[in-house]
């Protein structure tokens, strides 16, 4: 038993390198691509992300497309037809840079990617695990034991930034005439800033991420629905659509509800899952059926009635 022990790696994430189906080497850290088995040997990731992982990859590749259409939306003031061009060429760039980084992810050329079950919360912070067996050396295990869903986010950040840089310059300087020299560029500028917060989100927050992200999409996207109705004034159908756009951001607002259900839910069991996208207009519908009776106006007419 002690000499079973002994040949054990210490710590959750170092281990010994198996080669030609024999076991090698001092315990240390994996090969990129590989992470330890309960043998406390290193193993090649050969698994597929589960629904759950495409799910939170898609969630990461959202953000940046969400923020670039935001500020694009905020910087653009009244040229929808120049707003329009920029949000289709943001779409464009955020797609491109997601078909490359798959394309390059292992294996190299094909629209999948080989993957390591995540286990646990520590799995995405290996670099807080070092073992001192002795209480005085550290052993330095630290890998990507969720591979490749760390790296991946920080590739697609990667593209999105040079394909930006390349693109969108020369669309602005092309179609955003109307607006001053200083303004058209904004939105760029923007995505120069949240770019970098986006990727220390992934490098410190991405662990925390996995876990919660479906439902920062629904607090979110409730949240923004309401602000939006509330700042278009919209307090029944007919206000509703009166606007083809503001039909727009109500279908992406329930895309956005109905995203973060089937994270929640994982589409685990399909019969009682399924029943539950019927929910996604709910909020809509609420916030229709009760804006009169919230009507700031109405209340402040109320009291002064002494009602």
């Amino acid at each position: 038993m002690a000499v079973a022990m002994s040949s054990t790696c210490p710590g959750l994430y170092c281990g010994r390198i198996m080669i030609n189906e024999s076991v090698m080497g001092e315990c240390g850290v994996c090969p990129r691509g590989e992470r330890t088995n309960l043998q406390r040997v290193c193993e090649r990731c050969s698994e597929s992300p589960e629904l759950y992982d495409w799910l939170y990859l898609g969630f990461m590749a959202m953000l940046p497309l969400v923020l670039h259409w935001f500020f694009i939306e905020w910087y653009s003031g009244k040229k929808s037809s120049s707003a329009l061009l920029q949000h289709i060429t943001a779409m464009l760039e955020c797609s491109v840079s997601a078909v490359v980084t798959l394309l390059v992810s292992e294996p190299v050329g094909m629209f999948s990617i080989r993957s390591c079950r995540v286990q646990m919360l520590s799995d995405w912070y290996t670099m807080l695990y070092n073992p001192s067996p002795d209480y005085v050396t550290t052993l330095h295990c630290t890998q990507e034991a969720v591979y490749p869903l760390y790296t991946i986010v920080l590739i697609y950040y990667a593209f999105c930034l040079v394909l930006m840089m390349l693109l969108r310059p020369l669309l602005v300087k092309k179609i955003a005439c109307g607006l001053g020299k200083s303004d058209r560029f904004k939105s760029i500028y923007a995505a120069l800033y949240f770019f970098p917060i986006l990727t220390v989100l992934q490098a410190v927050g991405g662990g925390l991420l996995y876990y919660a992200f479906p439902y920062i999409i629904l607090v979110l996207s409730l949240v923004t629905l309401a602000v939006y109705m509330s700042a278009s004034e919209i307090q029944s159908f007919k206000n509703l659509v009166a606007k083809k756009k503001r039909l727009v951001v109500l279908f992406s607002h329930w895309l956005l509800h109905a995203y973060g259900i089937i994270s929640i839910s994982r589409l685990d069991k399909l019969e009682q899952d399924l029943p539950l996208l019927a929910l996604v207009p709910g909020p809509a519908l609420f916030y229709i059926a009760t804006a009169k009776f919230t009507e700031p106006s109405r209340i402040l007419s109320d009291g002064g009635n002494g009602h």
